[in-house]
């Protein structure tokens, strides 16, 4: 009896052949990076940048202000603009760990094709929705994933390729049930998009004092809009984004530039020493440093 085709079987067999070790791994695809764990997690915190992924084997939670997402085999995580999150992955083992793949979305070539694509006129003046989804892939979506990823073994066909089976790609997830996630960024007159440009600040600007009438004026909004939508696309306040992003980025400093915890906060932007360690205590449950204590602890015991 022949079983019938299953391409989560596929796509997972082909992410564990070029993801052989733990992490995050690039491709020779630029848009196209793989992800594997071989052990359930504790809950680590980091930014998703727009993007599509689809989980191919294993089980991952993920936190976004107060909300938390549960999503596994066969189904895929939409963000339509950045986000810091918390992420946990579950349910696995070393004979089967947690395999990923993710396409990162390209805000240029969403626009190019949203120029031959016809948006239904509710879209343009729907109200903003949360910019992170998670849905079943339908049969066309895992169909063209899985060309995608079969051009790894075809380097020669990537450059010709990829292209267009990454138009196709958007173009399922335009068309499928979080396609107004992606149209309500895009498109220029949308409140989601003045929250996208109030996010683009943000990152780039997150070591400034925020403040809020500047940040409504620069995107065309009033003050309330831009507390309400923002808070709607993201589930957090302009400030409390920006106290992630700062979090987020002193992590990173003490653990892998190894800044001390003074020189870490004040580079992101915290006067106050006993500020900076009672949010990055109330973030990650631990003061700075035995945070990063721990952290390398745990590494160096892989």
């Amino acid at each position: 009896m022949t079983l019938p085709f299953n391409p989560n079987r596929e796509l997972a067999s082909i992410v564990a052949r070029f993801a052989t070790g733990d992490g995050e791994h690039r491709t020779p695809i630029d848009s196209l990076h793989l992800y594997r764990q071989s052990a359930a997690t504790v809950w680590q915190h980091g930014a998703y940048r727009p993007c599509f992924a689809i989980v191919v084997q294993g089980r991952k939670s993920l936190t976004i202000g107060a909300e938390t997402y549960n999503y596994g085999v066969g189904e895929y995580i939409l963000t339509a603009l950045d986000l810091p999150v918390s992420t946990q992955v579950t349910n696995v083992g070393s004979d089967a760990p947690y395999l990923c793949f993710g396409m990162a979305l390209d805000s240029e070539r969403l626009k190019e094709l949203l120029s031959r694509v016809s948006i239904p006129r509710q879209a343009l003046t729907a109200e903003p929705v949360r910019g992170i989804a998670i849905n079943a892939a339908s049969p066309e979506l895992l169909d063209a994933s899985l060309r995608l990823l079969r051009l790894l073994d075809r380097p020669e066909d990537i450059p010709a390729m990829a292209p267009l089976i990454e138009q196709e790609i958007l173009y399922r997830l335009l068309t499928g049930p979080n396609g107004p996630r992606l149209l309500q960024v895009a498109m220029a007159e949308s409140q989601s998009n003045r929250v996208a440009r109030a996010v683009a600040w943000l990152r780039g600007n997150y070591t400034q004092p925020l403040r809020i009438e500047e940040l409504a004026e620069r995107v065309g909004m009033s003050v309330s809009s831009l507390h309400h939508h923002f808070k709607t696309v993201t589930a957090l306040s302009p400030m409390q984004y920006q106290k992630q992003l700062r979090l987020h980025e002193a992590r990173r400093l003490m653990i892998v530039e190894q800044l001390d915890v003074g020189s870490a906060g004040h580079r992101v932007g915290y006067q106050s020493p006993s500020q900076f360690s009672r949010e990055y205590s109330r973030l990650y449950g631990l003061p700075p440093l035995k945070d990063v204590e721990a952290m390398r602890s745990a590494a160096a015991a892989e």
